[in-house]
């Protein structure tokens, strides 16, 4: 199963886990699964079909062009990154 990495601003939703299989063949599914067990995640990293402003995606360590499109595999690791701002 895909596995997604939470960020530790919001392992609140998963009651501290720092990672979770999910069902899926695309990220959007994967997404979708881990709302299931989880919700909370979809408001916060997507704005309808597409990734929030600022927020990027990689799967298996690579930048993922495809967003929520992109397929993913049973082995394969999936984090969402918020841009991180400051001066």
């Amino acid at each position: 199963m895909p596995r997604v990495f939470i960020p530790p601003t919001l392992r609140t939703l998963t009651a501290g886990v720092e990672v979770v299989a999910v069902e899926g063949t695309t990220v959007r599914e994967a997404l979708r699964s881990l709302e299931q067990t989880h919700p909370g995640f979809e408001a916060r990293w997507c704005d309808g079909s597409k990734l929030k402003p600022g927020m990027t995606l990689a799967v298996n360590n690579r930048f993922a062009a495809g967003g929520l499109r992109t397929t993913v595999g049973p082995d394969d690791e999936i984090h969402f990154l918020p841009a991180i701002g400051g001066g």
